[in-house]
């Protein structure tokens, strides 16, 4: 007890000296507590991000593996990528049968052309053309046959329910006149977007012409039941190198039935050709790509899906994607920018406040010299003397390290909110600047159009994330511990130095000096 009562007294009889190690463990608290409120906050709103999270996956071609065992194997990479095959329904239906898979969707998409008086929506008036001119060499494209492909000017997408529609759960895409196509029936009918109908003066009851984008005289009509708005896409978005078919305006909705209808009679008029240069063999038959989606209850049961797919004979060449995670991770990058630098200025600070906390314990053991040696010489051991400047700090600290949390506890929220602001316009700087091209570039908007077809055309246009603009960094009991512990290695680390000098010190010959 004398002891603690002999630290208390020295405390308030060297003030200056205790108000300064006060003064620099209170902004090393201050700093701290905002450091790891953010880190905290970002751990957080990870995990109930991903339990509140609605997650489905996707099975596609994995062209980044294959490009790189064909590397490594010394195959000739575009007759690696050319014999690329997308999975058929009945592959997609299979992998659907896995323990971890909750529900399981598909759709079917391809790329038509208008015909007749009908015209895309587009606001570049060189991009209203046929679709005839956009072509281009699609090795694995759609349908995966390595074949050259045309792509046209409208995306049309078959669904076999209303709820698959992206954007219509979520109320974005809504109908403004008529009703849903019946999803279940082959009848040609269609949705097509408002913006589309008020270019082409089309209403319910109306009929569009669509073609074959290979074959002019292959034409398909389409009756319209309903006209949508989609209120999270913006037309117009795009720059002169993207196809009108890659707007979310010209994406035309039918049933599966109706398209896969459609692809099989296109497939039964087309014609073939071979190149007799590369060999490669083409068709004019319409592409289309089948994609399925596979829903889960939770992360656990997704990151179970492939392993359990391969189980099931899921090859090597494919690989299980899902674009809710990968949109969530990016939503979050900022806030990991943001955690991570905070990791680091915490580090920081400690290493320096450490140093000079020590450099402070060395200067006063050296200036108590006397006092330690008196102490020692009357008969009170080293290690009680060494205790007693223990407990000096240890309290100093602790008092400065409680006022500095108090302060870092309610600056943490504003703080990191600023921070993440700033870190939110660095990290969308620096996506939008290597897209720039000198086009206008996608608007993060414009991500609904991808999200419709999983793998399709409309997956070309990818938009920014949504990034999140706000941090929940409040102290919590884990963080108010995490101080706490570090205040306590603080002043343990400060002092020690301190406790080695006198444990060293002789009494007799510090009075002897004296």
């Amino acid at each position: 007890m004398y002891i603690f009562h002999n630290a208390m007294r020295n405390i308030t009889r060297y003030k200056g000296r205790s108000i300064l190690i006060g003064i620099i463990t209170g902004v090393i608290a201050v700093a701290c507590c905002i450091a790891l409120c953010i880190r905290q906050a970002a751990v957080t709103a990870k995990e109930d991000g991903l339990a509140d999270l609605s997650i489905t996956a996707q099975i596609s071609v994995d062209r980044q593996g294959m490009m790189e065992r064909s590397q490594q194997s010394g195959e000739d990479m575009r007759q690696a990528l050319s014999g690329a095959q997308d999975l058929s329904l009945e592959q997609l239906e299979l992998y659907a049968t896995a323990e971890c898979v909750q529900r399981f969707t598909y759709t079917i998409s391809s790329s038509l052309s208008a015909a007749g008086e009908l015209e895309p929506f587009s606001t570049d008036s060189a991009a209203q053309q046929s679709g005839s001119g956009q072509g281009g060499d699609m090795p694995g494209g759609m349908g995966g046959r390595g074949q050259m492909g045309v792509q046209g000017d409208f995306t049309v997408s078959g669904y076999t329910d209303a709820g698959d529609i992206s954007g219509y759960q979520q109320g974005t895409l809504a109908l403004t006149s008529g009703q849903l196509p019946d999803f279940s029936a082959g009848d040609n009918s269609c949705l097509i977007s408002s913006e589309l109908a008020t270019l082409n003066g089309l209403a319910v009851g109306d009929t569009i012409t669509l073609k074959n984008p290979s074959a002019d005289s292959e034409t398909y009509a389409l009756t319209v039941t309903g006209i949508y708005q989609n209120s999270s896409s913006d037309s117009g978005q795009m720059g002169p190198m993207f196809s009108t078919a890659s707007d979310p305006a010209n994406q035309i909705i039918t049933s599966f039935a109706t398209l896969q209808q459609i692809c099989t009679d296109s497939a039964s008029r087309a014609t073939t050709s071979t190149d007799a240069d590369t060999g490669i063999t083409s068709t004019s038959a319409l592409r289309s790509q089948t994609a399925g989606t596979y829903y889960f209850a939770d992360v656990a049961h997704y990151e179970q899906f492939e392993e359990q797919a391969r189980a099931l004979g899921l090859p090597d060449d494919y690989t299980v994607q899902s674009s809710d995670i990968s949109r969530f991770e990016q939503s979050l990058t900022p806030l990991e920018n943001l955690s991570n630098f905070a990791g680091w200025f915490l580090l920081v600070v400690l290493a320096i406040g450490a140093v000079i906390l020590v450099v402070f314990g060395i200067f006063t053991i050296r200036e108590r010299k006397y006092e330690v040696g008196v102490l020692t010489a009357i008969g009170m051991k080293k290690s009680k003397v060494a205790l007693q400047f223990v407990l000096e700090m240890f309290c100093v600290t602790v008092a400065s390290f409680i006022i500095g949390t108090g302060i870092g506890a309610v600056a943490s929220v504003p703080v990191g909110n600023a921070l993440l602001s700033a870190q939110q316009s660095s990290t969308s700087q620096s996506i939008q600047q290597p897209g720039d091209m000198g086009g206008r570039g996608a608007d993060k908007n414009t991500a609904a159009a991808s999200g419709n077809m999983p793998g399709g055309f409309g997956g070309m246009v990818q938009g920014a994330a949504d990034y999140v603009d706000q941090v929940n960094a409040s102290l919590d009991l884990q963080v108010l511990l995490q101080l706490l512990g570090l205040g306590i290695a603080l002043s343990i680390v400060s002092s020690a130095v301190g406790v080695v000098f006198i444990m060293r010190y002789e009494p007799l010959q510090i009075l002897a000096d004296r």
